[in-house]
C-alpha cells in the first residue's frame, strides 16, 4: 500500500491583496505622472501658467487616477480646435495623448503589482 503525500499550505489572501493593491495605486500613481508628462509636451505655451498646473492624482478608494489642469481657461483651450498653437502644441492636448500612452501606463501598473508580489 502507498502513502499518500501529504502538504501543508497557508494560505496568506489578505496580505497577497493588500499588497497587489499597494502596487496597483503606486503603478496608477506612476502611469498618471507618465501620461502628464507626456501631455505637457503638447499644451500650448503663452507664459507656461496652464503647463505648470498639471498635476497627477490618485483617489485610493476608487482606484482611479486623474491627470488635470487648473487654470480657468485650461477647458477652453483644451477643446477649441480653431485657435493656433506653436509647432508640437495642439489643443486636445491631455486627450490626445491618451491613447499613444495606455500600453505603456498599463505596462507600469503591471511591473508595480508584479514588484509588490515578490
Amino acid at each position: 500500500m502507498s502513502r499518500a503525500a501529504r502538504a501543508r499550505v497557508r494560505w496568506n489572501g489578505e496580505q497577497v491583496l493588500g499588497r497587489a493593491r499597494d502596487g496597483a495605486l503606486r503603478g496608477l500613481l506612476l502611469g498618471a505622472e507618465h501620461l502628464l508628462a507626456e501631455s505637457r509636451q503638447r499644451v500650448p505655451i503663452a507664459e507656461g501658467t496652464l503647463e505648470r498646473s498639471g498635476v497627477a492624482s490618485v483617489d485610493e478608494q476608487q482606484m482611479t487616477a486623474a491627470v488635470s489642469y487648473d487654470t480657468p481657461y485650461a477647458r477652453r483651450v483644451h477643446e477649441d480646435m480653431t485657435a493656433r498653437h506653436s509647432p508640437g502644441r495642439s489643443a486636445k492636448y491631455l486627450e490626445s495623448v491618451l491613447p499613444e500612452v495606455s500600453g505603456d501606463v498599463q505596462a507600469l501598473i503591471a511591473a508595480q503589482v508584479r514588484r509588490a508580489l515578490r
